[in-house]
């Protein structure tokens, strides 16, 4: 491709991009309000192997939305998907971003507890009322949330749980697909905080509309 050929437009990079997912992907089994969310991961990933493993807990997508419009909180495990989470919008909502993995004051108790700082961090969003959470990197922290849930110490709105990774990562999703929890997930080892933020910037623009 010539200098003179590449699209510039941002925009319509993007709409292109979603052509060419939409016909790679071809027919699938997504309905009108989850196929945004899954081409939204494709997007960001360039991964086709994400068109069979996000899964979507009944109603999911209308509950994000609805605590989204409703200002819900919102807790991320890492800075990372802080970094890509389109702040302006969910201000936008009333709502406001939370990360608390590299406070002092957690890193200090999960030191002294024998924890780690993901496990505590969740605890602490938890405190303070956070209703959607998003993990991208921490199974640990995906399995803490469970349990306070269990506990009766959370009742989540949503939770994105898309930890990457080779231990604990497969496991800590299969036990949210069991959870009766509203989630958004996909199996597997392959996640990150990329594919967090992705979610909840899908789940934004269809509040938004």
């Amino acid at each position: 491709m010539s200098a003179s050929a590449v699209i510039l437009d941002p925009l319509e990079i993007e709409r292109r991009s979603f052509e060419i997912i939409d016909a790679e992907v071809g027919p699938h089994a997504y309905d009108a309000s989850q196929w945004p969310v899954v081409r939204r991961i494709i997007h960001t990933t360039a991964d086709f192997d994400f068109a069979g493993t996000t899964c979507f807990a009944p109603g999911a997508v209308a509950a994000a939305v609805a605590a989204l419009r409703s200002g819900a909180p919102v807790l991320c495990d890492t800075n990372m998907v802080m970094a890509g989470v389109n702040k302006p919008r969910l201000a936008a909502f009333g709502s406001a971003l939370h990360c608390h993995v590299a406070d002092a004051e957690v890193a200090t108790k999960a030191s002294a507890a024998g924890v780690t700082r993901s496990i505590m961090a969740t605890r602490k969003g938890v405190a303070d009322g956070c209703r959607i959470f998003l993990i991208g990197n921490a199974p640990t922290a995906l399995f803490e949330l469970l349990d306070l849930v269990r506990t009766g110490q959370a009742a989540p709105a949503l939770v994105v749980g898309v930890p990457v990774g080779f231990v604990g990562a497969e496991e800590s999703k299969e036990a949210l697909l069991a959870s009766g929890l509203p989630y958004i997930t996909c199996r597997g080892r392959k996640g990150g905080s990329a594919i967090a933020a992705a979610i909840l910037n899908a789940l934004m623009i269809l509040a938004a509309t």
